[in-house]
């Protein structure tokens, strides 16, 4: 397979200082498809702006926002990309030869976007979480092969952890595998919380998660 086999969907909702970046970066892919939660800046124009593009508008909520764009892609593999992410340049290349050898998904390494040895350890310690736990989250650009994907019921209309539960629902089905390719982040919530804490936050949305307590519930804490 090659890239054009791809469909990189972006949920968004008010990312207009990335967006532009994050669809260049998504350029090689052979569907894209921005799905947008009800942005109040100028996502939704500068998307428009770039050829190509599908834009889809739907409620509000991560979870919800992909299923929409699974509906509407038409390709084998589908990429989930945030809107503050970006594809290096051979990313889906990578997406390509490791479906071609056998993997029906996995994730791509993380690269956050600063400066700093807290930085180099999250991302250390989120790819030992694929290798090791065989759950990838969003910001580590999850694929998948449709039929996989569907097999395992689709993505939860669920406004936060839809990547968690979705990767523990594909676990038992297949081991994920940890691309070559690079997906970076942008470091702004560690940014303005701190590393340690925001780190800790991200735990306790995880710990109340297991739980029991509703994917709406913690979407505020998360927030």
């Amino acid at each position: 397979m090659t890239p054009s086999d791809i469909c990189v969907v972006i949920p968004v909702l008010n990312e207009a200082a990335g967006i532009a970046a994050t669809i260049e970066s998504a350029r090689d892919a052979g569907q894209v498809i921005i799905v947008d939660g009800g942005s109040s800046d100028a996502t939704l124009k500068i998307a428009e702006a770039v050829a190509g593009v599908e834009i889809i508008v739907s409620p509000r909520g991560r979870g919800t926002q992909i299923a929409a764009g699974v509906r509407q892609s038409n390709r084998r593999v589908l990429l989930f990309l945030h809107g503050d992410c970006r594809l290096s340049p051979d990313s889906l290349l990578q997406v390509a030869k490791a479906v071609d050898a056998g993997h029906s998904w996995g994730a791509l390494r993380q690269r956050i976007d600063a400066l700093g040895f807290r930085y180099r350890i999250l991302e250390r310690g989120n790819a030992l979480r694929v290798t090791m736990r065989g759950v990838p989250l969003g910001d580590q650009a999850i694929f998948v092969c449709r039929d996989l994907l569907d097999q395992v019921g689709g993505v939860e209309e669920i406004p936060l952890l839809e990547d968690l539960r979705l990767s523990k629902r594909l676990r038992r089905v297949a081991w994920p595998v940890l691309s070559d390719g690079i997906v970076t982040i942008s470091p702004r919530r560690w940014a303005m919380r701190g590393v340690v804490r925001q780190t800790l936050r991200n735990q306790l949305i995880l710990l109340l998660n297991a739980v029991g307590v509703s994917p709406e519930m913690l979407a505020k804490l998360y927030r």
